[in-house]
């Protein structure tokens, strides 16, 4: 079962860190939330995704096109308009200190945008080497779950980390504001690349 974990893991992992535009989404949300919180909704966004992939196997890759880039179009203007209204500065209050908001719109950013990407893909296949000729087939579909995972997990902390630094570097030089309109700038340009690479106009 090791072995199934880690040939998932790197399998995930190697197919996700290249070139993926949500590495750098949760790196720019990480300039505007917690990283306690973009972890935390990252985490379970993955795991819904990857619950699916795995379940679901080799369909995910068959999804429509224009449905996926439609649902990945919604997801990021609406993360894009959230952080647009986050107001600049205002008076620290109580629910300041919960990580709610930053965990909903992570989750959000990542479980509805690019459904049947390389990622979920890379799962899918993985689930159909390992689980079908499987014995114990729900523990093996288990781990494989797991590895992939671990693997989106592993991605989201590097992005969220370093979008934590960026954030602690510019808070001294950067006004607020700029930030904000930087931070919904490149989502909205993300979000217009992500799109185009889902409908085959964009090739990474």
């Amino acid at each position: 079962m090791l072995t199934i974990f880690l040939a998932t893991y790197g399998a995930v992992f190697i197919a996700e860190i290249v070139g993926d535009k949500l590495l750098y989404t949760t790196g720019v949300l990480a300039t505007r939330y917690t990283s306690a919180s973009i972890m935390l909704g990252m985490a379970l966004a993955f795991s819904g995704k990857m619950a699916v992939a795995v379940a679901v196997g080799d369909a995910i890759s068959r999804l429509p096109k224009p449905l996926v880039a439609v649902v990945t179009a919604a997801s990021f203007i609406g993360v894009a308009i959230t952080l647009w209204r986050k107001p600049d500065v205002r008076p620290e209050k109580a629910k300041d200190k919960a990580i709610l908001s930053g965990m909903m719109v992570a989750f959000a950013a990542i479980f509805f945008s690019e459904w049947g990407d390389v990622g979920m893909i890379t799962a899918a296949a993985m689930a159909a080497k390992f689980v079908s000729s499987a014995a114990a087939r729900m523990q093996t579909a288990i781990v494989v779950w797991a590895g992939a995972v671990a693997a989106m997990v592993t991605k989201g902390i590097l992005a969220a980390s370093l979008g934590a630094a960026v954030r602690t570097w510019i808070a001294s030089r950067v006004s607020a504001r700029v930030v904000r309109y930087a931070g919904t700038a490149a989502l909205l340009v993300l979000g217009v690349l992500a799109v185009l690479e889902t409908l085959g106009i964009l090739v990474d």
